[in-house]
């Protein structure tokens, strides 16, 4: 891609659901955005055209150390040539993360050396989805609107079967990861605009008693404090190319500024009724996802086996594909999820291997979309999303609609003409609304839908 057509902005998603967010963030401020399923070659950059961001869909959160290196090597190699400003790795805004198993402290050791700058950005926060970050501790909303609580009191988070945050200081939870050079810089300098959160980051980055510091963590504590951490982000990555590491605030930050190199506009687009048949894939075992089953009205319901798909039971997953498409060929909607809405979280849960249950979810949806092809379909689940759209022959996603906060409505990318066009949404098990389902059938309307389909 030659320098003049340079995107902005290189981000990694470590897992897709995250990864749409960041897409969808990007293009509702008007930023042409596109993102790939894999590390793009020169052709694919080609086919894409300018860019102000280029994503690219991964799924590190769910990786050992050693084989997040062997991951992101690609994408800092991309980084240096195409001459981007900011190198975004793009985290949960949660910040869940292990030294074992998706170190965000092995990330940033991972790309480091892509970017000029010695330091990392952390953006603490993404208050739009109810993620607040005071005096460096993490705050996170229970669902759209729900109660928030300190990080690691919170009721799910707390409590994630792969990554529990015990920790909610987001400066400890890193050094255990092997970030201890973490310095914070308060929400009360950047509510105070850029000129002085500008002399706090200058005042951080000095060296203290001979040690230097890793990464600059910035609080967010509302909406209106982003503009200023985006100024001097940019500020800074004019000056030397800079790794910044957070939520999809990181470029809600940043565009703002980028919106002016841009000449970008707002983008209005909102979500339309489906054409046809939807199938709603939901591997999430979180309350938020247990309010949205309840209240998808306008579905079949088929309850998975989730041990036998765990233990990638063949003759399992043919017969729930089977039945899956058979439901859609009749025109019918379909939820296809792991555990009754009703049913509380049993010891059974924590017996069931989620990594394994999550790729047996993408082998189901490659296979039930190999017998009934779709216009729309819905994933429920980090994990399971991630691997659900690994399994499927497409190599990008454009944004769509907003589904609303932490999700994207997606259009899939394929040179398979029987992919290529669907309509995908991904999201996490604490994201979007208990009617997101609905929405997902009948558009913006959905939720003034009620009855079933028929």
């Amino acid at each position: 891609m030659p320098a003049t057509q340079a995107p902005a902005i290189v981000y990694y998603g470590d897992d897709f659901t995250g990864a749409t967010d960041t897409l969808g963030t990007a293009a509702r401020a008007g930023l042409r955005a596109l993102l790939f399923l894999k590390t793009p070659d020169a052709a694919r950059l080609a086919q894409a055209g300018p860019l102000d961001v280029l994503g690219i869909a991964g799924a590190a959160r769910a990786m050992a150390p050693e084989a997040m290196q062997a991951e992101l090597a690609p994408v800092a190699a991309l980084f240096r040539s195409l001459g981007a400003r900011v190198l975004h790795y793009k985290t949960c805004s949660t910040f869940d993360s292990a030294p074992h198993i998706g170190s965000i402290g092995a990330a940033m050791r991972a790309l480091r050396g892509a970017v000029e700058q010695p330091w990392t950005a952390i953006v603490g926060g993404q208050p739009n989805i109810g993620r607040h970050c005071l005096f460096g501790n993490l705050f996170a909303a229970a669902g759209a609107g729900g109660e928030v609580f300190r990080i690691d009191r919170h009721p799910t988070m707390s409590r994630h079967p792969v990554t529990p945050m015990h920790e909610a200081d987001l400066r400890l939870h890193l050094a255990k990861q092997g970030l201890a050079g973490v310095r914070s810089i308060p929400f009360t300098a950047a509510s105070r605009g850029p000129q002085v959160l500008g002399e706090a980051l200058q005042h951080a980055l000095r060296p203290d008693a001979g040690n230097t510091t890793e990464a600059v963590l910035f609080d967010v504590a509302d909406a209106p404090q982003l503009a200023a951490i985006g100024q001097v982000l940019w500020a800074e990555a004019r000056r030397a190319t800079l790794l910044a590491v957070g939520p999809s605030s990181v470029v809600d930050a940043l565009a703002g500024t980028l919106g002016t190199r841009a000449g970008a506009q707002a983008d209005p687009r909102r979500t339309g009724p489906a054409r046809g048949p939807v199938l709603v894939l939901a591997g999430s075992l979180s309350p938020v996802t247990a309010r949205q089953v309840a209240a998808a009205r306008s579905f079949d319901t088929v309850w998975l086996d989730a041990p036998r798909l765990a233990q990638r039971d063949a003759a399992t997953l043919e017969r729930h594909a089977r039945d899956i498409a058979q439901g859609l060929a009749r025109g019918r909607n379909v939820l296809a999820c792991t555990r009754p809405a009703n049913e509380a979280p049993t010891g059974a849960d924590n017996e069931v291997d989620a990594q394994a249950l999550s790729r047996a979810g993408g082998d189901l949806l490659a296979r039930v979309l190999a017998m009934a092809p779709l216009q729309r379909v819905g994933i429920a689940g980090g994990d399971t999303s991630s691997h659900a759209v690994q399994a499927l022959d497409a190599w990008g996603l454009s944004y769509v609609a907003d589904m609303g906060a932490g999700a994207s409505l997606c259009r899939v990318h394929s040179d398979d003409a029987a992919l290529d066009g669907m309509e995908i949404m991904l999201k996490g098990g604490q994201m979007g609304s208990d009617d997101v389902f609905e929405r997902l059938v009948h558009g913006d309307a959905g939720s003034a839908v009620s009855s079933r389909n028929c």
